[in-house]
């Protein structure tokens, strides 16, 4: 990615000098490339909304920028074949991404309904929710693996042919090319968010406070746990051998809720955002294609 950094800062440089005739469709995708931007960086449970958002409102920008037949034509007559190419390849490493988010949270939803219901049978027995406990950490490391191996496609360089068409098209195509680094950088922030930190790097101090609530964690503490790492930890207390299932179950019922309730809210931002990646795809393959 070092090398699609550089590359952005040239694009950014480029679109400050954008002359005020400029199609407002790539005026307006500038805009939304600089509010992306500006909500790079670790994903927090506050920031998530308004990041998804961002992500939702850019893409809506591509794909009205790609239904004007205008700039279909022109990307399409100054092509040389391997840049639209590279914008495809982009468009699908996002899409993959997308995709092994939502099964990430798809796996993870269907475990904590699992473990819901067997919290809700007030005569549960205590081995056999621990059997559903150690089905669900068992899940989360599933997860894990599979999201590790996903943001494995953001760690590789990314670089992008040089283009020499006209100035309008060649600060559109540079612009796209930002949208996928920037779109990248989303989605290696959200993954990281629902993989969440290993529940014992966390320190059994910290879950102690979150699960019992005998102290309150600090700020920065509560800063670098979520609602996935939270849900994670609890069960971890929860089965580990020197604490008692009997003072812990309800402790575990709160963060699942809140989990719960996280993961419908990312579910919903991506549903939106598949489709629009989706819509982008087949713009791409179409002025392949043309």
């Amino acid at each position: 990615m070092a090398s699609s950094s550089n590359q952005k800062t040239g694009f950014h440089a480029r679109s400050n000098s954008f002359p005020s005739r400029l199609n407002p469709a790539i005026t307006q995708l500038d805009e939304h490339l600089r509010r992306s931007r500006a909500s790079e960086g670790a994903c927090t449970s506050s920031s998530l909304g308004g990041k998804l958002s961002s992500l939702q409102d850019l893409h809506d920008c591509v794909n009205k920028l790609l239904f004007l037949p205008l700039n279909q034509q022109a990307i399409a007559q100054e092509n040389n074949g391997k840049l639209i190419e590279e914008l495809l390849d982009g468009s699908l490493q996002v899409l993959d991404l997308c995709n092994t988010a939502k099964d990430a949270l798809l796996q993870t939803k269907e475990s904590v309904h699992e473990l819901q219901s067997i919290l809700r049978r007030r005569g549960c027995v205590e081995t056999g929710l621990t059997s559903e406990v150690k089905k669900y950490l068992t899940s989360r490391k599933v997860v894990k693996r599979a999201i590790h191996k996903g943001l494995k496609v953001i760690k590789k360089n990314s670089t992008f042919s040089a283009f020499n068409g006209d100035r309008e098209t060649t600060i559109m195509f540079n612009m796209l090319k930002e949208v996928e680094v920037v779109s990248l950088k989303a989605f290696d922030s959200l993954l990281s968010f629902i993989s969440g930190p290993e529940a014992r790097t966390t320190g059994w101090s910290l879950v102690s406070k979150l699960v019992h609530h005998k102290k309150v964690a600090s700020a920065d503490e509560e800063a670098d746990i979520n609602e996935f790492a939270k849900a994670d930890a609890a069960l971890l207390a929860l089965v580990d051998r020197n604490t008692r299932k009997s003072d812990n179950i309800k402790g575990v019922q709160t963060p699942l809720e809140s989990l719960e309730l996280c993961i419908q809210d990312i579910e919903e931002g991506l549903e939106y955002l598949s489709r629009n990646l989706i819509k982008t795809r087949v713009s791409f393959l179409n002025i392949l294609n043309h």
